[in-house]
């Protein structure tokens, strides 16, 4: 017997499929390292902290969605056991400091892009979901309270487009407990995103019956803010919990997709329950 299955939530599945594999496959690997005897001293060989993390966001459907729905968060981070854990925002990417420069991180950066189906814009494309893969860059103004941070990153599709995201951070700590983070942002996309996330051909515009065609330029897509609390449940457990608001702006903003059909205020809450692990090698 064939059950019928919602369109939507099984465009949820398909969007969240890969963070589940990447949460599944850690998780496994964590646990076959954590078993492993250790061979040298914590100080010849302090390994790795591994960070894990899920929950749920309630935002737009796709960029410049007017409707909101539910859909699934990872979080993951590594970093050396003898180094102190790093200040993020909820925001950032999968990311991994390589250099340091003048006190400056530099280091590979990674990110997931989203996905749009064919019911939320009729007659015009779909969007699949994608990777996006790049470099971020990163330096505290004032130690472990006022961060400026640039990411920079093209999707591994053809018509994914680059995009380039700017954020300054500060970060408040209140007792040993909790940790408040806060700041601007703003994001810049060249034509081959653009035209990909709020582009109308004249045949998808046909197709649509109405909405207008519309070609739009590389530039500014969005300007937002960033408000983050974590709390530390014990030393290896945390929880945090965010919004997220966005404005779109320029042909971003001009759409059709966004005007007619959507909205330029693109707002996102979300929780994430993380726990960390000693890998041993």
């Amino acid at each position: 017997m064939t059950l019928p299955v919602d369109r939507a939530h099984a465009r949820r599945l398909a969007r969240t499929l890969p963070f589940a594999l990447l949460a599944i496959l850690s998780s496994a690997t964590a646990s076959v390292a954590a078993d492993r005897p250790e061979a040298t001293t914590v100080e010849e060989n302090p390994g790795w902290i591994v960070t894990l993390g899920a929950g749920t966001e309630y935002g737009p459907t796709f960029e410049g969605a007017g409707d909101n729905d539910f859909s699934f968060v990872p979080n993951f981070d590594l970093r050396r056991a003898n180094e102190p854990a790093g200040l993020s925002a909820p925001d950032d990417s999968i990311d991994f400091s390589l250099i340091e420069l003048g006190g400056v991180e530099l280091g590979p950066a990674a990110s997931i892009r989203g996905h749009r189906s064919n019911s939320d814009v009729p007659g015009v494309h779909e969007i699949d979901w994608s990777v996006d893969v790049g470099a971020f860059g990163q330096y505290w103004l004032i130690d472990n309270r006022l961060r400026v941070r640039a990411e920079a990153r093209q999707g591994v599709q053809s018509d994914d487009g680059f995009v380039a995201d700017f954020a300054v951070d500060w970060f408040q700590p209140f007792g040993d407990k909790f940790l408040l983070s806060a700041g601007p942002r703003a994001s810049f996309a060249d034509a081959t995103y653009m035209e990909n996330s709020f582009g109308v051909s004249s045949a998808e515009a046909l197709d649509n019956g109405s909405l207008s065609a519309f070609s739009p330029d590389a530039g500014f897509k969005s300007v937002g803010f960033v408000v983050g609390a974590t709390y530390q449940i014990n030393p290896k457990t945390s929880l945090l919990v965010y919004d997220k608001f966005d404005r779109l702006v320029g042909d971003a903003a001009d759409s059709p997709i966004v005007t007619d059909i959507g909205s330029p205020n693109q707002n996102t809450i979300g929780i994430v329950l993380s726990r960390s692990f000693h890998i041993g090698f």
